[in-house]
């Protein structure tokens, strides 16, 4: 049976969904952490510095499902919501034709042009083998990782975020075992990480899939009515979300090519640690913003203001809560992070503390800036999503990364998250207290 999102304890929905979203984002983080542990392990900091190349790859794959898949989902919930079956599944069945056919464009563009992609992200040529043999099995099951973002999506909103969480939680472990076993016991390095991940994301699509077959579910092929407009719809609602999770991997590999203009491959090494800490931060956040999401499309469709505004409390005291535990964790253990991650050198633990402790800051807004974009989404102003995404990830740190050496010298490098954050937490708790304020007046006047 349905859950009714517009009905009974905000507080008991919120955190249920919590539970399994954040299940889900935090194991969808497995494939890289365990990679970078065992790999970095294995093969010492050039092999962490080799995935921080591979980086920009995954968050391209991933944020082009999110694209597709949260667009999709928003639309599907809402129009659910309001009985309207027909027009939620036309959303679900072009959230399906768009991720085949960027999928497929995916895997013949990371196939046939590797090289090339690879030295774009910043490798040399001593980086370049060790990228490559970890992407040689990766290239042959690629569109799973779109798809993985994007049928999450869809499950969370159909009632179904356990199976969502028990999919992505069995690739997860495969993908520990396979690490641990085909890099270190067959010793097979690079290849052997990149083969677990590849299984793992392949074990996980098929799991998700069963959903369609169950009695439980509820999403339906659907002929689409007017694919421009819902494509054009579909597009602006998902696309903060994917800015959000591809600004990851273009903030990766522009500092990947500032770091080696500054640096070397041990200051890259470092930033590896950093991409696979910053990669948990964020995945913690993706878990709060898919939590609400569904809570508040339903209800934003309902026009249950009221219910909006509590589910919208949780969410932000959680963002502050885990804003203020990673920062403070980095600031303690920075040495702690670098040894989980690789076998370092002296060279390496000298210089990772001062520069983990300045970039770390960055911590305590990201979460709110990543919740806002859902936020913002879910109550329909997706203008103000993209604008939090797209300053935050693209723009604003676009510019600094550039600047900010230029002007102070090379260590403001690592300042440029921190106030590229901070910068858009401003904007961002601004206009969520101002959407807030419209919400009441909604419900004043309802």
């Amino acid at each position: 049976m349905d859950k009714d999102l517009t009905q009974g304890s905000i507080k008991k929905h919120y955190f249920h969904y919590l539970g399994a979203a954040l299940g889900s984002a935090m194991i969808s983080c497995i494939y890289g952490l365990v990679d970078a542990a065992v790999v970095g392990q294995y093969q010492g900091p050039q092999g962490t510095a080799a995935l921080s190349i591979v980086m920009p790859i995954w968050t391209i794959l991933y944020s082009l499902g999110l694209l597709f898949g949260i667009g999709g989902s928003v639309n599907y919930s809402y129009y659910k919501a309001q009985g309207k079956t027909d027009k939620a599944n036309a959303y679900f069945t072009l959230s399906l034709v768009l991720t085949s056919v960027v999928a497929i464009i995916c895997w013949f563009g990371l196939t046939a042009f590797d090289d090339a992609l690879l030295r774009f992200f910043g490798a040399d040529d001593v980086l370049l083998p060790l990228a490559k043999n970890y992407l040689r099995p990766v290239q042959y099951v690629i569109p799973a990782y779109p798809f993985t973002q994007m049928l999450a999506a869809f499950l969370r909103n159909d009632n179904a975020p356990g199976l969502a969480t028990f999919a992505t939680l069995f690739g997860g472990i495969f993908n520990v075992f396979g690490d641990i076993y085909f890099v270190f016991r067959l010793d097979l390095g690079m290849f052997g990480a990149g083969l677990a991940t590849a299984l793992g994301a392949t074990m996980s699509i098929v799991i998700m899939v069963t959903h369609f077959f169950t009695k439980k579910n509820s999403i339906k092929l659907s002929r689409i009515y007017g694919h421009i407009h819902k494509t054009k719809v579909l597009s602006i609602n998902g696309f903060s979300s994917f800015v959000s999770d591809i600004a990851m991997g273009v903030i990766a590999m522009l500092f990947n090519r500032q770091i080696m203009h500054y640096y070397s491959a041990d200051a890259l090494a470092v930033f590896g640690v950093i991409v696979q800490v910053s990669g948990v931060v964020q995945c913690s956040t993706y878990g709060v913003g898919q939590a609400s999401q569904p809570i508040i499309s339903a209800n934003y469709g309902a026009n249950k203001w009221e219910r909006i505004e509590e589910t919208k409390k949780y969410a932000l005291w959680t963002v502050v809560i885990f804003g203020l535990l990673w920062t403070g964790a980095v600031l303690m253990f920075p040495n702690s992070f670098v040894k989980l991650f690789m076998a370092p050198t002296d060279s390496v633990l000298q210089i990772a503390p001062g520069i983990m402790r300045v970039y770390c800051f960055a911590y305590l807004f990201l979460p709110l800036n990543i919740f806002a974009t859902y936020y913002f989404q879910s109550v329909m102003l997706p203008r103000k999503a993209l604008i939090v995404s797209l300053t935050r990830g693209i723009v604003l740190c676009g510019i600094l990364v550039f600047l900010l050496p230029v002007l102070f010298g090379a260590e403001l490098l690592w300042w440029v998250m921190p106030i590229t954050e901070l910068a858009v937490a401003v904007y961002s708790g601004f206009h969520i207290a101002k959407s807030s304020n419209k919400l009441d007046q909604f419900q004043t006047n309802k």
